[in-house]
């Protein structure tokens, strides 16, 4: 694929998914602690999200940097508009603003996600078709 064609890929992905985090790894097997404790978030609020692994191909990266303009991963897009990364998530999530931001409750306090275990099971992310390899 060109780079044209992934810019194309991930601003659809952007614009079809209500929800969609651009992580390293899958939210089944996160590849950092960043992203784990950023899907364990979503999850933890019951959130369905789209999730495309930015590690098969070094231009995903490059190009979702480009459209976003924001360095790190992972970056959370809701309705379209990127909310950030990791330490942004976090801070959202314990204001509440993430919870208001998705349109879901805010859970309890003793529900604080923590970054899942390699083998544990993952509830909440639509499976992403990476098409781009």
């Amino acid at each position: 694929m060109t780079n044209d064609e992934i810019r194309d890929f991930i601003q659809q992905a952007i614009d079809e998914n209500p929800v969609m985090l651009f992580m390293k790894g899958t939210p089944e097997q996160p590849a950092c602690g960043f992203s784990a404790r950023t899907s364990a978030v979503l999850n933890t609020m019951n959130v369905r999200y789209a999730a495309l692994d930015i590690l098969p191909d070094p231009r995903i990266r490059q190009e979702l940097s480009g459209l976003s303009n924001w360095p790190t991963i992972p970056q959370l897009f809701i309705e379209g508009k990127l909310v950030g990364g990791h330490d942004i998530v976090i801070e959202m999530y314990e204001d509440g603003s993430l919870a208001e931001a998705l349109g879901v409750e805010q859970p309890e306090e003793d529900e604080t996600p923590a970054p899942p275990a390699a083998e544990a099971p993952q509830s909440g992310p639509i499976g992403l078709e990476n098409r781009l390899s």
